[in-house]
């Protein structure tokens, strides 16, 4: 007898946890709301949207996009406003206080793609001086730069502010002629740089891979100081110039969440943590977006299309 109540007593629990698990299984499966971080490049732009679309269309998600800068995005996903960024450049001081103490913001693995930060000339300009493969040819030449804001120093056109830069630093710690000039966002340093290499004019800039325009202007990287141990990237941190005095490192580009929407049970996090494409994936939808002009969504939404069996792993088929 006391078997069978047991008995009894098993089954009315398995009967209970079967309910109560569907109850469970419903409530994860339904998506909800989703905020995925935009930055201010295009090759950001492309992950966000391409993503935006498969949780909308596959997952019946609300998404919306919120547009922090690189590093104030960690505080917003640690204040739950922001749940996922899809491309993060090596914001080491950051995954220190939020992922590693906090552990207010969790990782979401690579995105795939490889990046790479450095300064960059045209390659005809290479041509003509072939010292300028490397950074000490700059001491000859720097004046080749000139510009009416960096008077009678060669000018070295900075990157986007929000970016994660050294190159003021790096110009004082390496005794170049030479003078950092910002003109702002990312399409108007483009429209800048562009305008003097379609001039087949001098110029010497902060750049980067993955970006679709790689594919239309030849250019050639500076082959700066070799990386060393203690060499710093983020100028912003301060201290002695000469920590600075070396090459941007390659970066394996990372994803991250928000602890709240990592535990959320949200379907939406499967996807972010499987979406991985490559640098040209990302080319080409930048390209559709930025080189193209065509509209975000519509473009994340060719892509998609034409690329099923990656969309299928995201979403864990």
């Amino acid at each position: 007898m006391k078997l069978r109540v047991g008995g009894t007593i098993a089954a009315a629990l398995v009967v209970a946890v079967a309910i109560t698990g569907g109850t469970a299984a419903a409530k994860v499966s339904k998506c909800g709301t989703v905020t995925l971080n935009e930055q201010a490049w295009a090759g950001s732009t492309a992950n966000t949207y391409v993503v935006k679309n498969v949780l909308e269309k596959s997952l019946g998600c609300k998404v919306n996009i919120s547009k922090v800068a690189e590093v104030p995005v960690y505080q917003a996903m640690a204040d739950g406003k922001t749940d996922a960024i899809l491309e993060d450049w090596g914001h080491v001081p950051q995954w220190n206080q939020y992922v590693t103490k906090q552990k207010t913001v969790v990782r979401a693995g690579a995105n795939g793609v490889t990046g790479v930060i450095g300064w960059y000339v045209p390659t005809y300009l290479v041509q003509q001086h072939p010292e300028l493969k490397v950074w000490t040819g700059l001491k000859k030449d720097a004046t080749l730069f000139k510009s009416p804001e960096s008077g009678s120093q060669g000018m070295f056109l900075g990157g986007d502010p929000s970016y994660q830069q050294k190159d003021k630093t790096l110009i004082t710690a390496l005794g170049l002629n030479l003078k950092f000039v910002s003109v702002g966002a990312e399409p108007a340093q483009v429209a800048r740089w562009e305008s003097l290499y379609k001039q087949k004019k001098p110029v010497l800039f902060y750049w980067y891979d993955p970006q679709y325009l790689n594919a239309t202007y030849k250019l050639t990287q500076v082959k700066l100081p070799a990386r060393f141990k203690g060499c710093q990237d983020d100028e912003k941190q301060g201290g002695d110039p000469k920590k600075y005095a070396c090459a941007y490192p390659s970066y394996t580009l990372l994803k991250f969440m928000s602890k709240k929407f990592a535990t959320s049970g949200s379907p939406a996090v499967g996807v972010v943590k499987r979406f991985s494409w490559s640098n040209a994936d990302q080319n080409t939808v930048a390209g559709m977006i930025a080189g193209q002009h065509i509209n975000p969504d519509q473009a994340a939404q060719k892509w998609i299309a034409a690329n099923k069996a990656k969309v299928d792993k995201w979403l864990g088929k």
